[in-house]
């Protein structure tokens, strides 16, 4: 067997198993790097602490997260025969703890002019005409989907769910020989049926399990995607163009998220909040970075439009009488230094980079004719309210740079898995004799171990 077919039975060999799922939390910067894991660019999740139209709107929110304390609904068949919600992306859920991976795909791939990438736009091709169950079955299945998901969990709830999956497994194991058992049982016991005891039922254990849904905006509706339901719940309708008192689509899904935290979140008096909600909006880096980049092209075009000397020139001014006047266009002093480090980003150079968003190239266009049309007593004031405008982006530029690293280092404490460490150290203080001080443990008189 010769390397390339050794290779290509390697790229052929595909984990269709693999390891499960396992438990993520609710938190902004662990779903933004999912769905950067996932492919997704350009986008981002926020949280929401309101959600009123003052806290939201100015957002322009593409979907929602909705993370509660997870009981079961009760909804007739007829709630889901809707004919749009065929056209709908959407997967049932059919791993555990995989509803986090589900809500982002269920709302992403409903998105259309979302870059999702090769993975994801491979996937969603060859899953869009299978059924919600298929589409979940597929999740379930694919390795790339998997890795994303379970590099963002921490290492206890890895081994929860592999501890989940074996007591599932012994659970299932027990249920299929109880029958050979209970027939024993049964030819060996008397007859008499007066003397037993009733056997008491098993308590099951009162866990508390979350879970995610996904809201989104579709073909004219706006959906509820819970990967535990049947299909797509149909939330409202949006507004025609033509209607007048045009509703968006926040504004459709408002009242039902209303009404979902008045049930889910709690106590009656909401002393007792029980739900999270994040939004997915358009990436802040990039409207930050692609701001930056604008008024870095910007004030190359003003600055080929002035004569040498600019920063302290004398041009001619015409008043209303038609006599003409000499004046001294002199830069602000703060602005000239100002100048010298405002167009350089945390990341990056002075030069011209790269950009994001798609209209960015028209926008450009249009403020270049309007600098060749600019009269000259204008250039200066242009030029140093471009410094300005600069300043304010480089900042926000500044802050998300810091907040993607300060997402990246809790990550890593996150996901480091300190066991190993901690069990060292302690068979170590063992070893040493310093365990038993530590705890202050004392040899009784009988000789048995006695905590202080």
């Amino acid at each position: 067997m010769d390397a390339t077919q050794v290779g290509a039975d390697q790229e052929l060999d595909l984990d269709l198993v693999g390891e499960p799922f396992a438990v993520l939390e609710s938190d902004p910067g662990v779903f933004t790097s999912l769905v950067r894991r996932l492919g997704i660019r350009g986008l981002e999740f926020v949280e929401l602490y309101d959600i009123e139209p003052w806290a939201v709107d100015h957002l322009h929110p593409r979907g929602l997260v909705f993370c509660f304390l997870w009981h079961k609904d009760a909804h007739r068949p007829s709630d889901f025969d809707d004919p749009d919600a065929e056209r709908v992306w959407f997967a049932n859920q059919l791993s555990d703890d995989a509803c986090a991976s589900l809500a982002i795909l269920n709302i992403v791939l409903n998105c259309p002019d979302v870059e999702i990438g090769e993975e994801l736009a491979l996937f969603k091709r060859e899953t869009e005409s299978m059924s919600p169950v298929m589409k979940g079955l597929a999740i379930s299945s694919s390795p790339f989907i998997r890795k994303a998901h379970r590099e963002l969990a921490r290492p206890a709830d890895l081994r929860g769910a592999l501890h989940a999956v074996a007591n599932a497994t012994l659970d299932t194991a027990k249920k299929k020989a109880a029958p050979t058992r209970a027939t024993q049982a049964k030819r060996s016991t008397k007859t008499d049926n007066s003397s037993r005891k009733p056997q008491k039922g098993k308590n099951e254990p009162n866990e508390e399990a979350y879970h995610f849904i996904g809201y989104v905006s579709a073909y004219g509706k706006v959906w509820e995607l819970d990967g535990l339901k049947s299909g797509p719940l149909e939330v409202g309708e949006l507004s025609d163009d033509t209607d007048s008192d045009k509703k968006t689509w926040m504004d459709v899904v408002r009242p039902a998220l209303r009404m979902k935290m008045q049930k889910y979140g709690g106590a009656a008096g909401g002393s007792n909040i029980r739900f999270s909600l994040l939004a997915l909006v358009d990436g802040l880096y990039e409207e930050a970075s692609d701001n930056l980049e604008f008024f870095k092209r910007e004030r190359l075009a003003i600055q080929r439009r002035m004569k040498p000397g600019w920063e302290s020139q004398v041009c001619l001014r015409v008043d209303s009488n038609a006599r003409a006047h000499s004046i001294l266009l002199q830069v602000d002093s703060n602005i000239l230094e100002q100048a010298q480090s405002a167009f350089e980003p945390p990341v990056g150079s002075f030069a011209p980079g790269r950009t994001y968003a798609v209209d960015f190239g028209s926008r450009r266009m249009t403020r270049d004719f309007e600098i060749l049309e600019m009269p000259e007593r204008l250039l200066v004031p242009a030029w140093e309210q471009c410094v300005r405008n600069a300043m304010k982006a480089k900042v926000t530029l500044e802050d998300e740079v810091a907040k993607a690293s300060r997402t990246n280092t809790e990550h890593i404490k996150r996901t480091h898995d300190y066991e190993p460490f901690i069990k060292e150290f302690v068979a170590c203080l063992q070893q040493e004799g310093l365990l038993e001080p530590l705890l202050s443990v004392d040899d009784d008189e009988n000789g048995a171990k006695r905590l202080k």
